[in-house]
């Protein structure tokens, strides 16, 4: 049964964000701030920061096209950026300590990544008409809070789940 709880973890989470989503925009005095949960891609980092690259590249591969399929019109989009930002993370991970608080950290960064690069497509093909700095205060700040208050509560959970999967692997590659 652990060796499908990284995939079982992930659909749980491609399945968690449009719920969550559901509770965004927030009204706050009069403005409206923007909550994108990114739960998945928040995973996948882990996955490529403490389990594995290539199959972090694959479930990212396979999710960003699910999600380009099943919620948004232009298919490639998250198929690209989801496996882009995980490989990113891999290569990160080879400079720096495999720490929590680094994987926390870098992960955020990566989700901003990610919100900056479909912020700036959906302004160039004219989906989206806000400025940068309306961007900046009613999407994307709001959402990296909301992001780092989940990591927060589960960021511990994930690397505990994939380093056990790993040391399962390698027990089994022992033998």
């Amino acid at each position: 049964m652990i060796r499908f709880l990284v995939i079982i973890v992930s659909v749980l989470l491609f399945y968690m964000e449009p719920i969550f989503g559901l509770f965004s925009p927030i009204e706050l005095n009069g403005d409206f701030y923007v909550l994108v949960p990114r739960f998945l891609i928040m995973y996948l980092i882990f996955v490529s920061i403490y389990y594995d690259r290539k199959r972090a590249m694959l479930y990212a591969l396979f999710f960003g096209l699910l999600y380009d399929v099943f919620f948004i019109d232009i298919i490639g989009l998250y198929s690209f950026i989801y496996p882009l930002m995980c490989l990113v993370a891999s290569f990160v991970v080879k400079f720096v300590h495999q720490h929590l608080i680094v994987a926390t950290i870098l992960t955020l960064i990566l989700v901003a990544v990610v919100e900056s690069l479909l912020f700036l497509f959906y302004t160039f093909i004219g989906i989206k008409t806000m400025s940068f700095t309306d961007f900046y205060q009613y999407n994307l700040i709001p959402t990296m809070i909301a992001n780092l208050v989940f990591l927060l509560m589960f960021g511990w959970a994930f690397k505990y789940i994939l380093l056990n999967r790993f040391n399962q692997k390698a027990l089994l590659l022992q033998k």
